[in-house]
């Protein structure tokens, strides 16, 4: 008997004969037996003919190989297995030998793509990835606006981004036969399409989707592919064939600050390998704190999350000129099979969650009110943000894109607050508030500059100290005191590690009693000019904190170090913040010359009350007044703040530098000088510590002649009392000194600013006083009762002091607020 021959005639040919094959009488018993052994072989030849998926909880009663790759491949009919990857698509056992086995046809082409996926990626390189990144077959969905179908394309075509971005039902593609008939969007859509939005079905996807080509790669070529979302197949990650992956990560980790060809440098959204410590930078291969609490279901297995995150940031800052769109994403997602449906449709909610943090689509972005940037169920709040400062208008830039309504109550006649540009000296913008940009590296202002096309100034590190007199310091004298200087405030670390709030002391006491004990010790005797020096060093100490450094805690003066900052460059920005303010306010509904007096939050909405009487009714407010007037009850709030609020409020210092600056008819300064952005001021004692101490040249190009200063720490008050001309003779008397060896002319143009003066400001920016801590920034930030909200540089403990930090800090309640 042959071995093609099934079971069921042995069987039947065992039980009817005898050996000798005689007949046998029948008996009732063995009639009933053969009747059971007839519906056993009907149930088996039926079990041969359609076999269901052994995966369980799989829906498909009748699978179908969609690989089609052996010739005996069983198609719809019977296979000894079925090879599960998602609810719809399985391939038979036929197909699976015709890969996997060394004498078959298919098998060199599984080893060459096994070669490759071994050398590039870090999971397993298993048939079932094979099937799933080269032999499923690709879906589109019809991009006719009435249509919206999704088709599986055949096996031999590729799908790429232009495809997908102009595909309609029926069109051809690779030479392929257009199918029959004059509307081929009339034709239903294949039933397992609908399967794919409900969770079970991801639940049963037995590999996560690797994005092929994504945008992303360049900017992750030191990660193994497969770990941040991407298919290790693809030659956009096969970034250096030959090597191994432990040499490749070796010659990447050489250079950590990985950017992309032609993009801005300062755009470095992800975090290298073994790289930490830079602000707004995110792992790609591993879900932040917040991303799972919004999407808990990829807790176990981000991977899908993880491509499609940074497809997005990579696509955003590849154009932050432009609202990144769900339509502009869809033809980026390159992947194999059904779940390509999926990641469409996950991406939407990625993209709005994404949106709705700040961490795209953000800036100094326009968008009509038919292309809002969040659906429609955020739309319906109103909200009142109360000043028109860094802060306000960055939330209200935000509200605005989403679809929220919002007004800006300012009470002084002009927006900005505490950035405020002159524009009267010839040629050149001179801040009377910020104007240098701290670490431009993923620095949201630069952001903007780029969406603005504006050039920063990077600040070069050339800073000569000079003498009263007219002498430069010897650099090797300055080296020295910075060193001791630095090791002061490592000891001042070292000491407040056990230490809590209650035996905090004031920085300046530490730093002194550190100061004499180390002169004691160790019998070093500094000179006198060392010691003016040390002064500098203070008094640029004081400049950071804006305040003297009796006043500042010794625990908590650094306080956000202690988070990642952004790095890279500093810079000057040469036309002024208000470019990018005024960029920010550009079609918001901003009242100036409106003070707001109370607001009410008892009821169910808020009512907040202004100086002329009027009474604004909203859902929410936030307000962004600088920390002196929250200090000084300038809002009355109903009920009033809670006790821990005000208590942080109180524990954080309203700090004030003031400057100058002066316009003169020549550059007398840069012989001297020879090109360096800024110089020094060694103060003749510690009295005059803080007194113009530093000089700015405004003028990068050394076209104008101006110059800028600041006064700092008790120096504030020496010059609070004098009028402006009495201030400017104290400087130019400095000046006369500083380049003694030459004349000095008078200025042609100044000004002296007076925030301290302000009755809506009143401050420059904020510090930790003796026996507060960080942690104020988080208590004045937090929200009451998801009506009123914070912003400010006082509501921001990563990034205080800065205009940066007030923008992120109205970025971040934007956030809050479209989520209440």
């Amino acid at each position: 008997m042959s071995t093609g021959r099934v079971r069921t005639k042995k069987k039947a040919c065992s039980s009817d004969q005898s050996p000798d094959n005689l007949p046998l009488r029948s008996s009732g018993r063995q009639v009933k037996k053969k009747a059971a052994e007839a519906a056993d072989d009907d149930d088996e030849a039926s079990e041969k003919k359609y076999r269901k998926c052994e995966k369980a909880g799989c829906t498909a009663t009748c699978p179908v190989c969609f690989a089609s790759a052996a010739e005996r491949c069983a198609k719809n009919g019977y296979t000894s297995r079925w090879y599960h990857l998602s609810c719809g698509e399985h391939f038979c056992n036929e197909c699976f030998d015709h890969y996997y086995r060394s004498h078959k046809d298919g098998y060199e082409k599984y080893t060459a793509w096994k070669r490759i996926w071994t050398s590039n990626g870090k999971s397993e390189p298993s048939p079932k990835a094979f099937m799933a990144d080269q032999q499923l077959p690709y879906w589109v969905q019809c991009t006719k606006p009435d249509c919206g179908k999704w088709r599986q394309l055949t096996k031999e075509i590729q799908l790429t981004p232009q495809i997908a971005k102009t595909y309609r039902c029926g069109m051809k593609l690779n030479n392929s036969t257009k199918t029959e008939g004059s509307d081929q969007c009339s034709m239903p859509e294949d039933l397992r399409v609908a399967e794919v939005s409900d969770h079970w079905w991801y639940s049963m996807l037995i590999l996560p989707p690797l994005l092929k080509d994504s945008v992303a790669a360049p900017f992750l070529a030191a990660y193994y592919p497969d770990c941040v979302g991407m298919s290790p197949s693809c030659t956009s990650t096969n970034r250096l064939p030959g090597e191994s992956n432990l040499v490749k990560l070796e010659h990447l980790k050489s250079v950590p600050n990985l950017t992309v060809a032609g993009m801005n440098k300062y755009f470095q959204p992800f975090y290298q390998p073994n790289e930490c410590g830079k602000a707004l930078c995110v792992r790609p291969d591993v879900m932040e704190l917040d991303e799972l609490y919004e999407f808990p279901e990829y807790s176990r297995d981000p991977t899908m999350y993880l491509a499609l995150r940074n497809l997005i940031l990579a696509l955003w800052y590849t154009n932050c000129k432009e609202a990144l769109t769900p339509q502009k994403c869809i033809h980026h997602i390159i992947v194999r099979g059904l779940v390509r449906i999926r990641c469409v449709q996950e991406m939407e909610r990625i993209l709005y969650f994404m949106t709705r943090k700040g961490l795209i689509n953000t800036g100094i972005l326009s968008v009509s009110p038919d292309q809002y940037l969040l659906p429609k169920e955020y739309h319906n709040k109103s909200v009142i943000v109360v000043g028109a400062g860094a802060a306000g208008l960055a939330a209200a830039r935000q509200l605005h894109n989403f679809g929220i309504k919002v007004i800006v109550l300012e009470a002084k006649d002009r927006i900005g607050g505490r950035v405020w540009d002159d524009k009267t000296f010839k040629g050149v913008t001179v801040g009377r508030g910020a104007q240098i940009v701290n670490g431009c590296v993923n620095n949201p202002m630069a952001l903007m500059c780029e969406q603005l096309g504006i050039k920063m100034h990077k600040l070069g590190e050339k800073c000569d100290l000079i003498q009263e007199g007219g002498r430069i310091t010897d650099p090797t004298i300055d080296k020295r005191m910075d060193f001791h200087f630095n090791a002061i405030l490592d000891v001042v670390s070292e000491w407040r590690k056990d230490k809590t709030q209650h035996q905090d002391v004031p920085l300046g006491e530490k730093i002194q009693e550190i100061y004499k004990a180390f002169i004691q010790e160790s019998g070093i005797q500094f000179s006198e000019l060392e010691e003016k020096v040390l002064q500098f060093h203070l008094s640029n100490l004081e400049y950071a904190c804006g305040s003297n450094l009796s006043q500042v805690s010794a625990r908590s003066w650094d306080h956000n170090e202690f988070f990642a900052q952004f790095a890279g460059d500093h810079t000057l920005l040469t036309v002024g913040y208000s470019t990018v303010i005024d960029k920010l306010a550009e079609g918001l509904d901003i009242r100036l010359n409106f003070p707001v007096q109370s607001i009410d939050y008892s009821g169910e909405e808020v009512q907040v009350t202004t100086a002329d009487g009027t009474v604004w009714t909203t859902q929410k407010v936030l307000t962004t007044v600088p920390l002196a007037l929250l200090q000084k009850n300038a809002i009355q709030f109903n009920p009033p703040l809670s006790e821990k609020k005000i208590k942080a409020i109180n524990s954080l210092g309203a700090g004030v530098i003031e400057k100058i600056a002066l316009q003169f008819p020549y550059r007398f300064w840069d012989s001297k000088i020879q090109g360096a952005d800024f110089f020094g001021h060694v103060p003749p004692n510690s009295s005059q510590r803080g007194l113009f101490s530093v000089f700015y040249d405004m003028d990068p190009e050394s076209k104008q002649s101006i110059l800028m200063s600041v006064v700092t720490g008790d120096a504030v008050t020496t010059i609070k009392n004098l009028d402006d001309k009495q201030v400017l003779q104290q400087c130019m008397t400095v000046l006369r000194e500083l380049f003694k060896e030459q004349e000095v002319p008078d200025p042609v143009k100044f000004f002296v600013t007076r925030w301290s003066k302000d009755p809506w400001l009143q401050m420059a920016y904020s510090f930790v006083k003796t026996g507060g801590s960080g942690e104020a920034y988080d208590i004045i930030a937090e929200d009451i009762q998801g009506k009123i909200f914070f912003a400010g540089e006082a509501t921001n403990r990563h990034f205080p002091q800065t205009v940066t930090g007030a923008y992120l800090s109205g970025v971040r309640e934007a956030s809050k607020i479209a989520a209440f």
